[in-house]
């Protein structure tokens, strides 16, 4: 029954082939694949059939609107009167890209929390990882430090290594532990002629390793994590603010500061030699005495050359291998003290800047900046590839003072 009404309804479509054309022909198109198979659903109802044809086809939409409209106009099946009215258009992709997308969605939502890990966690193991491996082992206590701790002018006692790796994440490499509240005999060893700063925890724990500290070697400076906190569980600022806070370790032991006398030998080494005292020698004649005056010079020592006052020395002495820098005025007088990390944007807030001193690389962005604040002196450890350099502007580097 169901493939006589096909057949035809078929039959009744031909009819309509003299009048939408022969690149519509239903035969040609279901050889080509461009019609699927036709399905008729059929019930009758009081002597009546009524059904639903549906035609898969894979027609453009204007060629899919041209048949839809030519199947209204089949006004019979077979010697049967019959009218057939259009009910809807179906784009089947769009149904189909819904469920991609629903079933890819789901798909994701599985990947990220089941196999993918958070892009923040994969961060801190990289980071993690990469700090560890700078870890070195100093003495033969093996104990936990940063790879620059052993060249270093100054170095950074702490207490543990998780204290070291806190101290690696904020740039600082010159840390070691002393793992224990006893003083090992390689710190009191590496610690000989270096600038000793205490950073320890704010709590009792942290007075106690100060106190054995200052029995054993002579600690320059102490600096502190807030109360209740841990240097481990600091973030960068907050390192570089307790590194930038620290106080002379006379005023914590009621003694003097350590290593006040040094600095008077620095300033008398960079000052001009005295001028020793001519010798006097004498040639008697018979007829008068000839005093001849020999005064043996000394060239003037490079600092002078340089013209760098007394005042931009002793910071840029001060902050070697600490990793900060320092900015002065006109009067050569410190408005601020900062980490290198935070250089760049410290200065942009500074309209009186004058000289910078820095712990680190002079760069071309550097150089910008402080040619914008009115910087004209500028000391580093060296200097990188510089495009241009203002004409108003002295740059050096540590190993030229």
């Amino acid at each position: 029954m169901l493939s006589s009404v096909k057949r035809r309804a078929y039959t009744s479509y031909r009819r309509c082939e003299g009048v939408i054309g022969e690149d519509l022909d239903l035969r040609e198109l279901q050889q080509s694949g461009r019609i699927g198979r036709i399905k008729v659903e059929l019930h009758t109802e009081s002597g009546k059939s009524k059904g639903t044809i549906t035609i898969p086809c894979s027609l453009d939409r204007t060629e899919t609107a041209i048949l839809a409209a030519a199947m209204e106009t089949v006004d019979r099946v077979g010697p049967c009167a019959a009218k057939i009215t259009l009910e809807k258009l179906e784009d089947v992709r769009e149904e189909k890209r819904q469920q991609i997308v629903n079933r890819a969605v789901d798909l994701l939502r599985d990947w990220e929390g089941e196999i993918s890990p958070d892009s923040q966690e994969m961060t801190d193991t990289v980071l993690q990882q990469a700090r560890t491996a700078e870890i070195i082992k100093l003495g033969k206590e093996k104990l936990p430090a940063g790879p620059e701790v052993e060249i270093s002018k100054t170095i950074i006692i702490v207490e543990g290594r998780a204290d070291v790796l806190a101290l690696l994440r904020s740039g600082v490499k010159n840390a070691v532990a002393v793992e224990g509240t006893s003083v090992p005999k390689s710190i009191a060893d590496i610690a000989k002629g270096k600038t000793v700063i205490a950073f320890l925890d704010g709590d009792r724990g942290g007075d106690l390793i100060l106190k054995e500290l200052a029995q054993t070697i002579k600690v320059d400076y102490v600096a502190r994590a807030p109360t209740g906190r841990e240097v481990e569980e600091l973030t960068h600022k907050e390192v570089t603010k307790a590194l930038r806070n620290r106080i002379p370790a006379g005023q914590i032991l009621g003694k003097a500061p350590a290593k006040a006398k040094p600095k008077e030998k620095k300033r008398t080494r960079r000052t001009p030699e005295k001028i020793k005292k001519p010798r006097r020698t004498t040639t008697r004649t018979t007829s008068r005495i000839t005093t001849r005056t020999k005064v043996e010079a000394k060239p003037e020592p490079k600092v002078k050359d340089l013209g760098i006052p007394e005042p931009v020395l002793d910071s840029a002495q001060k902050i070697q291998r600490t990793m900060m820098a320092v900015i002065m005025d006109e009067k050569f007088k410190q408005l601020k003290e900062t980490h290198v990390g935070e250089l760049a944007n410290d200065l942009q807030e500074l309209d009186k800047a004058k000289v910078l001193i820095l712990d680190g690389v002079v760069t071309q962005r550097l150089i910008d900046i402080a040619e914008d604040r009115g910087v004209e002196l500028i000391i580093g450890v060296r200097v990188g590839n510089i495009v241009k350099k203002p004409a108003k502007m002295r740059i050096h580097t540590f190993d030229e003072l």
